[in-house]
């Protein structure tokens, strides 16, 4: 299992690829695979058979995976690209920090 710095709900922004430079929200992250799966991010065609009757089939659009890697977290302060800092609170909590603007993240 891979240490990644980018969470669930984190905001973030495509460094390389077809979406270079779009912002989206991460949807769910897959530490085993090194990849993440971002909202409006990454997006292919299904080709889709019914299943039921009355369920509809055709070409249908979903996010696909992409690798951590090609992405980087946007602060929500300064609302710049960041890598994570760490800092240690009084209470010995291991909090993420901007380290643009230094806020909480």
């Amino acid at each position: 299992m891979k240490k990644m710095s980018i969470k669930k709900d984190d905001t973030v922004i495509v460094l390389s690829g077809k979406d270079k430079g779009k912002k989206g929200k991460v949807i769910s992250v897959m530490p085993k695979d090194g990849k993440v799966v971002v909202e409006k991010i990454n997006m292919v065609s299904r080709h889709q058979k019914p299943r039921k009757q009355g369920e509809e089939g055709g070409i249908i659009k979903k996010e696909a995976p992409i690798y951590a890697s090609k992405l980087m977290r946007v602060c929500p302060k300064c609302d710049k690209p960041t890598r994570p800092a760490h800092k240690m609170l009084a209470d010995g909590k291991k909090v993420r920090v901007c380290k643009k603007c230094g806020a909480e993240i």
